[in-house]
């Protein structure tokens, strides 16, 4: 028969029997655990610095400088380009070549007349040197669209096929025959001389030696004794009265250059533009003036050509006339032009 336990039986059995030995407790042992982890996210790479702009560079800081430093030394050089410049035209080794011609109409002439005073000058302004070449006006030279003829008529032809024209003829003449070139003229009407003279107040001529009827010594002209002293002939020739002519233009000059008459100077002037007709560049008038006045009068180097450089014959018309002798005017020509 079944009969069902009773708890109070068994809780006395157990109190009878006293605690289970130790030996029989096996504890459970549970393994450790790692701690856990906190999900991290996965690792990202660190995001790159925004690109800094590089800082702006220091402005230099403005020095105070001395007032106008800044344009001084562009001026100054423009001031010594402009003075170099200067310099170099007016001492430039350039050599300028001019012929005057004194034209004397007369009574016998016409309106057109003869070029009776031939002077080749020469200025090279760097030493200076100023020259002064006069020629016979019977020298006798082949003249283009002529023939052979005396060298004061090269103008009157010129002249009389075309009216200003005269000057470069003869220029071209004196060119070709002496190898010499000419690049300027100078035409003087001998009668408009007087005017010139008596507006300066007469000029005080020099005579070293008796000439064409004066004595030695000095003499002061008016325009009419000074014409008649560059035409004269008395007691001399041709080659004196070349020289008359240079010492007339050296009183001239000398004269212009006097500071007591610089007062006189606007009415030189007018006579000088009624007489001269100059065919010389503005721009080449103050370097050939200054190389004059560094010259001076009696620096000039005036000579002619002598008798001992021509041979005097007689044409078949019978005119009396001066053939050149080359051999003897060319070393002439080589000392003073080249």
């Amino acid at each position: 028969m079944n009969t069902k336990p009773d708890p109070q039986d068994d809780l006395a059995k157990t109190r009878r029997q006293g605690p289970p030995a130790l030996e029989a407790f096996q504890p459970i042992r549970i393994p450790p655990q790692a701690p856990k982890q906190e999900a991290r996210p996965p690792r990202q790479p660190p995001p790159h610095p925004p690109k800094k702009s590089p800082p702006p560079a220091p402005k230099p800081q403005n020095k105070p400088k001395p007032p106008g430093r800044s344009c001084l030394w562009p001026v100054f050089g423009f001031v010594l380009l402009c003075i170099g410049l200067f310099l170099g035209y007016l001492f430039a080794p350039v050599r300028t070549n001019v012929l005057v011609l004194g034209v004397d109409a007369g009574l016998d002439r016409g309106a057109l007349g003869r070029s009776d005073t031939i002077i080749l000058a020469t200025v090279s302004p760097l030493q200076p040197y100023v020259g002064m070449l006069s020629i016979p006006r019977d020298l006798w030279l082949t003249i283009p669209g002529v023939g052979e003829n005396r060298i004061n008529t090269a103008y009157f032809f010129a002249e009389a096929r075309e009216p200003g024209s005269g000057a470069r003829a003869a220029a071209n003449v004196v060119a070709q025959n002496f190898n010499v070139p000419v690049d300027d003229t100078i035409v003087l009407q001998m009668d408009g001389l007087v005017g010139v003279i008596d507006a300066m107040g007469g000029v005080d001529v020099t005579l070293d030696k008796p000439t064409s009827g004066y004595a030695a010594g000095t003499y002061h002209f008016d325009g009419q004794e000074a014409l008649a002293f560059t035409r004269s002939r008395a007691g001399s020739d041709d080659f004196a009265r070349m020289s008359q002519g240079q010492t007339l233009l050296r009183a001239v000059m000398r004269r212009l250059l006097e500071p007591a008459n610089w007062s006189r100077l606007p009415e030189t002037w007018e006579a000088l533009d009624a007489a001269v007709d100059v065919n010389i560049p503005l721009w080449q008038w103050p370097r050939l003036g200054l190389a004059l006045l560094r010259a001076g009068p009696e620096g000039i180097d005036a000579r002619t050509i002598t008798r001992d450089m021509v041979t005097p014959f007689v044409t078949s018309q019978g005119a009396q006339v001066l053939a050149p002798k080359w051999e003897a005017i060319n070393p002439l020509l080589e000392e003073m032009f080249r």
